[in-house]
């Protein structure tokens, strides 16, 4: 029998796990207006493959705020969003799993040597406000989240180091595979040295993914070609 590979798999969210039919959105559109008194500034704003403080900064710059010391006020910003994240989600009927995620995560948690964590521009707390109503929450033991840090490779390096450390290997020795729906995350992939199956689920299509450097791009999770690119 071929010994399995130590690997770590970190899944973005947003456009990968899950649709969100625009709860998030709207959500972060009402906790930034709330709090800084602007409304309709991120609208003209791509959330896709942003992290959340990215998008708040995004938000600021656009509505003229010189840059500067805007820590406290991006965190108030997010703590209004996750206030409201819940009620959106609750009230949008549209809100669900893509295609192949429940049967994917079974099938990776049986796989030996292996350990399943989000790689996400979510906040953990926010991450998991989105997961638990769908219940998946308690698939990923670990993460690397935009509360560890506003820049995605950064936070999907702290994602694969712990997921290593789950596993008892170096980072050198693990394979590590990031699963997302954006150049972004592909970049982020690429900038750590892991491997990307990019899935065309929301605004990229397989041929972009595959341009932008994807080690592999798919349809959808629900191909079995993602599966068996993923037990590898």
């Amino acid at each position: 029998m071929v010994k399995l590979h130590p690997t770590v798999y970190l899944f973005d969210i947003d456009g990968t796990l899950i649709d969100g039919a625009g709860s998030g959105r709207r959500a972060m559109e009402a906790g930034f207006a709330e709090v800084t008194g602007i409304p309709d500034v991120l609208r003209e704003i791509r959330f896709a493959g942003m992290t959340d403080p990215a998008i708040v900064r995004a938000g600021l710059r656009a509505a003229g705020r010189e840059p500067g010391d805007d820590d406290a006020l991006i965190d108030e910003v997010i703590e209004a969003y996750l206030a409201r994240l819940p009620l959106e989600i609750a009230a949008t009927p549209g809100f669900r799993l893509h295609a192949g995620v429940v049967a994917v995560l079974a099938a990776l948690a049986t796989r030996p040597s292996a350990t399943i964590g989000l790689g996400t521009g979510n906040v953990e707390r926010g991450a998991r406000l989105k997961l638990e109503p769908l219940g998946v929450a308690d698939d990923f033991a670990f993460g690397g989240f935009a509360s560890d840090h506003e820049d995605r490779p950064t936070l999907i390096g702290i994602g694969a180091q712990r997921g290593c450390a789950r596993l008892g290997c170096a980072r050198g020795d693990a394979r590590i595979v990031v699963i997302g729906d954006t150049p972004k995350d592909v970049d982020a992939a690429r900038a750590i040295g892991a491997q990307c199956l990019a899935v065309a689920t929301s605004f990229f299509s397989v041929d972009e993914l595959r341009a932008a450097g994807a080690t592999l791009a798919v349809d959808a999770l629900s191909e079995p070609a993602a599966l068996e690119y993923l037990w590898g």
